[in-house]
C-alpha cells in the first residue's frame, strides 16, 4: 500500500487530485471538460473569486463570488490551497471542499496556472499534474489570433507569457505528464488513461 502513503486512514484508495494546466489558447478547458465527462466520479473544483459577477456567470458553476473581506477570511483560516492576485482581482482554490471530495474517493479536477499548481502540489504532494502543450509555438500563436479577442500587442504579450509558462512547467517537478493537444479526442483519451493508471 506504499502508493497511498500520503492519504489519511479515512480515505478510500481512489481519491485523486488532478491538476490541469496549460498556456492560454491551448484548449485546456475543453480537455478538462472531456476528462470530466469520461470519468464517472470526477468533480470539477470551482474557484473562489473577488471579481464582480457578470450576466454570463453562474454562481457555483463558473465561480464562487465572495467579497474582499470573505476572501481575507479564507486566507486567514488556511482554507485556500492556492490563491493569486490577477490584475487586482483574487482567485483561489477552496481546500475543505476538495479534501472532502478526496476522502470520498472522487477524482477532483483543478484547472490552474503553473504557480497555483506549484502551491497545490506542495500541500497535496500526491496530486497528479497534467500540462497541456500546443503542437508548436506557431500553432499556439495562431490559436491566440484566431480567438479575435485582443490586439496584436496583447496577443504577443500573451504568447510570451505562454512560452514562459511552458518553460517553467518543464523545469519544475509539479507535472507528471505532458500532453500535446494536436487532436482533441486523442489527448483526452491519453489524459484519462494516465489518470486511470494512477488510480490503479
Amino acid at each position: 500500500m506504499s502508493d497511498h502513503a500520503h492519504t489519511l486512514p479515512t480515505d478510500t484508495a481512489n481519491g485523486l487530485l488532478l491538476i490541469l494546466s496549460g498556456p492560454s489558447g491551448v484548449g485546456k478547458t475543453t480537455i478538462t471538460r472531456g476528462v470530466e465527462r469520461s470519468i464517472a466520479d470526477s468533480v470539477f473544483s470551482v474557484s473562489v473569486t473577488t471579481r464582480a459577477k457578470t450576466g454570463a456567470d453562474v454562481e457555483g458553476v463558473d465561480y464562487h463570488f465572495v467579497s474582499e473581506a470573505e476572501f481575507d477570511r479564507l486566507i486567514e483560516q488556511d482554507d485556500l490551497l492556492e490563491w493569486a492576485d490577477v490584475f487586482g482581482k483574487r482567485y483561489g482554490t477552496p481546500r475543505k471542499w476538495i479534501e472532502e471530495q478526496l476522502r470520498r474517493g472522487r477524482l477532483v479536477i483543478v484547472e490552474i496556472d503553473v504557480e497555483g499548481a506549484r502551491q497545490v502540489k506542495a500541500k497535496i504532494p500526491e496530486a497528479f499534474g497534467v500540462f497541456v502543450l500546443p503542437p508548436s509555438e506557431e500553432v499556439l500563436l495562431q490559436r491566440l489570433r484566431d480567438r479575435k479577442r485582443e490586439s496584436e500587442e496583447a496577443i504577443q504579450k500573451r504568447f510570451a507569457e505562454a512560452k514562459r509558462e511552458i518553460a517553467t512547467a518543464r523545469e519544475g517537478d509539479v507535472y507528471d505528464l505532458f500532453v500535446v493537444n494536436d487532436e482533441l479526442d486523442r489527448v483526452i483519451a491519453e489524459a484519462v488513461g494516465a489518470v486511470q493508471d494512477r488510480r490503479g
